[in-house]
């Protein structure tokens, strides 16, 4: 069978290697993903301050889902807790760790760079500046959709500055990409806080504050359509182009090689990581390394085809998420702790890994 670099190759050229396959048969690690979500959704709802037994739970869940087909004989307040309170920020955090895997995994081929995140490209920064000028301006002209749709905005005009100030003479190095965002997400962050500081009102400020390490404290059903729609829309486009994305890894000139535009291309998912990264922030605050470490995860459990990455990525993304917001609300109960230092206490000691295999490889890039 003729593979996809084979056809690349041409005449008196080399044919490069297939997207390698993992050490894990996909239809084993699957199911086992697929059903590791619900448990981890089930743990975040049980526990906490006022623990909520597993059968209660799943009672109280299928007599929302179903009225009749279970007595309702739990006290009311357990049927608050669950409902209101923790199984839409459960749903959250699903939402939040798969769509910032699936975008991790997309931006890392897109810029030919292992070490690509949503926060350490800046495109965090730029969400959070666009909706911190909403919030401080009070701006709301088109109602729940005006923090979202400025977030996805900054976060788009961040990413464009970020990839064009990391080009030089066509070619992008580590080094250029990572202080590009540095520099791009030092001045949105620097922008952000000098709006802060003039809106004079320090409420706004302490809020603000607060919402910028991460968090999905105060998650409500009403926050969720629009959360969901933009990810899931998002998260459709990554998977669609996943073939593309194969493509794209293979080297640039392979791609315009095969016929794939490119630059058009790139656009697209410019557009897609944008969208998802920017709604998310706006409910979210910025939460880093998540888009660093699932797809790294998923590479080393089934290879570097995105067909197979991406799924497993996005079910991991859930699953961590899920698990990172127990934990930041049990760990120093009553307190809760913001859910980005608990992703950065993981990511860090990872983004160090990350950096000296690169340097081991000679800064040969993805996996």
């Amino acid at each position: 069978m003729t593979t996809v670099s084979d056809k690349a190759a041409g005449p008196g050229r080399a044919a490069r290697p297939s997207p390698r396959r993992g050490p894990v048969p996909l239809p084993v690690l699957l199911p086992l993903l697929a059903a590791a979500v619900p448990v981890a959704a089930t743990f975040g709802i049980i526990a906490g301050s006022v623990d909520v037994s597993f059968a209660d739970t799943w009672r109280i869940i299928a007599h929302r889902a179903f009225p009749g087909l279970v007595r309702p004989d739990w006290p009311p307040a357990h049927e608050a807790i669950v409902t209101v309170a923790r199984a839409p920020r459960v749903v959250l955090a699903a939402l939040a760790g798969a769509g910032l895997a699936a975008v991790g995994a997309a931006l890392q081929t897109l810029v030919r760079n292992p070490l690509a995140d949503p926060l350490l490209l800046g495109i965090s920064s730029g969400a959070t500046l666009g909706a911190v000028l909403v919030v401080v301006t009070g701006a709301g002209v088109l109602g729940l959709f005006t923090l979202p749709l400025t977030a996805f905005l900054g976060a788009l005009l961040s990413l464009v500055a970020v990839y064009a100030l990391a080009q030089a003479r066509g070619r992008m190095t580590v080094t250029r990409l990572i202080l590009s965002g540095v520099v791009v997400g030092q001045l949105c962050s620097a922008v952000a806080s000098l709006a802060i500081m003039l809106s004079g009102d320090p409420h706004v400020a302490k809020q603000v504050q607060r919402w910028t390490l991460g968090g999905l404290a105060g998650t409500t059903w009403q926050t969720l359509p629009v959360v969901a729609a933009a990810v899931l829309a998002a998260l459709l486009l990554i998977a669609a182009a996943a073939p593309a994305l194969n493509v794209l890894q293979l080297g640039e000139e392979t791609a315009v090689g095969m016929g794939l535009g490119v630059h058009r291309f790139r656009a697209l998912m410019f557009v897609a990581t944008s969208l998802a990264t920017g709604v998310l922030v706006s409910v979210c605050g910025p939460i880093g390394f998540v888009g660093l470490m699932m797809p790294h995860i998923a590479r080393l459990l089934v290879g570097s085809d995105h067909r197979r990455v991406l799924p497993v990525a996005i079910l991991l993304g859930a699953s961590f998420m899920i698990l990172a917001d127990l934990a930041a609300r049990v760990l120093a109960a009553p307190e809760e702790i913001p859910i980005g230092i608990l992703t950065a206490l993981c990511g860090a000691p990872f983004f160090l890994w990350l950096m000296r295999r690169d340097a081991r490889r000679g800064g040969r890039g993805l996996t």
